[in-house]
């Protein structure tokens, strides 16, 4: 079974509309849609947004015996050479640019505990042909400089708010995790608050294209 952790409502009907809906419950507060996509077992959760709730989710899917965890959904380019909207992108690693002990470590931004690189690596089927992408995670929605920078100099290339989150639980109960990726907004053009309002649509209907490839390829 293929475990989905989507974050927002409308990333998660591009889903739905395709899915055999078989059971809906509810788990650890999130909901879990249970049924076949794409001739797969499926077990959909929305989890809201940001890292706790994408962890919580991640939880509840797990909790269903899944094989694999898949994240999809929309996400900000950093880079505008690297990044365009509605692009679709394979994740191949994240990091939680937000999760700081650097003072009390020694070690960069990002790194958990117990690790020692502070980027986690994503499974990425060598099946799926989409460009691979770097991604940083973390609890805000901004356009802040200093955020940016960090970013580039971490050397990410995407930003939103679960993928790392959802890597991490993955990471502990030893289940592949996957993150694909298709671009609203890029920083630096206009705010991108503006930019997401504007293109998120156009962005889903491209991820959407994506979906039967996608769920080919996880095996």
């Amino acid at each position: 079974m293929i475990g989905v952790v989507i974050a927002m409502d409308r990333e998660a009907e591009l889903l739905l509309d395709q899915m055999e809906v078989e059971n809906i419950r509810t788990i650890f507060g999130k909901t879990v849609h249970i049924g076949k996509a794409f001739e797969k077992d499926v077990a959909l959760v929305v989890s809201a947004e940001g890292k706790v709730n994408a962890a919580a989710g991640a939880c509840a899917a797990l909790a269903q015996g899944v094989d694999l965890v898949l994240n999809f959904g929309v996400a900000g380019g950093l880079r505008p050479e690297k990044t365009e909207v509605g692009e679709v992108y394979l994740i191949e690693k994240a990091v939680q640019y937000d999760f700081d002990i650097t003072e009390l470590s020694g070690k960069e931004v990002g790194t958990l505990p117990g690790e020692s690189e502070n980027f986690l690596p994503l499974f990425c089927p060598t099946g799926l042909a989409l460009p691979r992408r770097t991604l940083g995670t973390g609890d805000r929605f901004d356009d802040s400089p200093e955020d940016h920078a960090l970013l580039l100099r971490l050397g990410c290339e995407i930003r939103e708010m679960e993928a790392g989150a959802i890597a991490q639980v993955c990471k502990y109960a030893g289940v592949p995790f996957c993150a694909v990726k298709a671009i609203s907004d890029v920083y630096g053009s206009s705010p991108t608050a503006e930019q997401f309002r504007k293109n998120c649509k156009y962005a889903l209907l491209e991820l959407k294209a994506q979906l039967p490839e996608i769920f080919a390829a996880l095996e």
